[in-house]
């Protein structure tokens, strides 16, 4: 399990449980998954290192987590040790590594989108407001760890954003090009699906909160929270599929980049119908702290059929509950984490009914667990309806305690 947050937590939380699972390693991995990973300390985008380690333990399949090494062409450099790794090809990757890549690629394969405009200059930008209308959204082309996108809904929200982008060049080379795009309004669905390059396996739904305060207030983050399944009516994962996923898996493919693993796409459903907003090329975080808890039987058999280009008529089937996480930020997130205060109370929040515990940014540091990074803790409630879910986290939630704790007290409340 390449990684080291909540996301391959959870993964390997799953993995851990399959059978014929005999070792389970995680580079760097996490304090929380000692007790069911073997944690080595390698960093996830040391490719070479990774792969030298995979070869020289003969491991089976690895499984990445972060956007990062699979964006650098990690798939890549273990195909050529002829190793076996869940995740696309650094070319197929470009999908979340370019957002003007992929804009350009829905436009080529008439997948719905909203309409946009590519920019290098504060001129260029001021110029593609005016035509697109506020509100518009900026997005950095290339990778920002999930907080290079501002949606400006006022004027004066249009003019901090330029000087982000264009001034201060807040994100550095992965700016150089930026998305000016229209703003869609509706619901957000967040619809990953499992790929061998072929065959297609769609996951749970799920819907995440990306800003950092309640009533989706505040800045963007990485992801402070999710629900599974979302709220969704009748029909709509069809359409997803039709109008957007499988014109990607084909597309790509006929350009020369076929897809393996899983594939990510943030959906705005809008009167219109769905539209595309992004890919990741990877199981998003926090989406996967509720869709792993749902899936009945190993998840192993799955990801290793889709590394094998072998996913076939293989289907996944999911228990019949509702599963919400809060996500624990440290103060300061998400600008510059605090780090190093003492978290307590672990044990008494996973004795609450139906609790799991994620870790992320946490440490061991003179023997004692500490924040050591932006997203602290994912914690996760399930219950027969996302109200109970809620319900749940929340009992776990009130019951762990580090100083500067930031989270969000609406995530699953008042859904159906």
């Amino acid at each position: 399990m390449v990684g080291g947050g909540a996301r391959e937590h959870a993964l390997a939380w799953k993995l851990s449980r399959a059978a014929g699972v005999d070792e389970l390693y995680a580079a760097p991995g996490n304090p929380g998954m000692a007790g069911m990973a073997t944690c080595v300390p390698i960093a996830a985008d040391a490719m070479v290192e990774l792969a030298e380690f995979a070869a020289s333990l003969h491991i089976d399949l690895t499984v990445v987590g972060p956007e990062l090494p699979l964006v650098l062409g990690i798939a890549d450099e273990f195909a050529r040790r002829g190793l076996l790794l869940l995740g696309p090809s650094r070319a197929a990757a470009e999908v979340e590594g370019s957002k003007v890549f992929t804009k350009e690629f829905c436009l080529r394969h008439s997948i719905p989108t909203a309409r946009s405009r590519v920019v290098r200059s504060r001129d260029e930008a001021a110029a593609a407001v005016k035509e697109l209308k506020v509100p518009v959204v900026f997005k950095a082309d290339g990778l920002a760890a999930g907080k290079g996108v501002q949606v400006c809904r006022r004027k004066d929200e249009v003019e901090a954003a330029l000087a982000l982008y264009f001034e201060e060049r807040a994100f550095g080379s992965a700016g150089e090009k930026v998305l000016v795009e229209e703003c869609l309004e509706g619901d957000e669905i967040s619809f990953m699906v499992l790929t061998d390059g072929t065959s297609v396996l769609p996951l749970a739904s799920a819907r995440d909160y990306k800003r950092l305060k309640d009533g989706d207030q505040g800045p963007n983050t990485g992801g402070m929270g999710s629900v599974s399944p979302a709220p969704m009516e009748s029909g709509l994962a069809t359409t997803i599929l039709r109008a957007i996923v499988h014109p990607t898996i084909t597309g790509l493919a006929a350009e020369g980049r076929p897809y393996r693993g899983v594939l990510y796409a943030g959906v705005m459903v809008t009167r219109e119908g769905p539209q595309l907003l992004e890919y990741n090329c990877r199981f998003g975080d926090p989406e996967t702290q509720v869709v792993i808890p749902r899936l009945e039987g190993d998840l192993l058999p799955l990801l290793r059929a889709a590394a094998l280009g072998e996913l076939g008529a293989l289907r996944a089937n999911w228990k019949r509950e509702a599963v919400v996480c809060v996500v624990l930020a440290a103060d300061g997130y998400p600008g510059a984490p605090r780090r190093g205060d003492p978290i307590a109370g672990l044990g008494e929040a996973l004795a609450q009914p139906g609790v799991l515990l994620f870790h992320a940014g946490t440490a061991l540091q003179d023997g004692r667990l500490v924040t050591a990074g932006g997203r602290v803790l994912s914690v996760v409630g399930r219950g027969s309806t996302l109200n109970e879910a809620s319900q749940s986290a929340y009992s776990a939630v009130g019951r762990v305690q580090f100083d500067g704790v930031q989270y969000r007290r609406d995530i699953g409340k008042g859904l159906a």
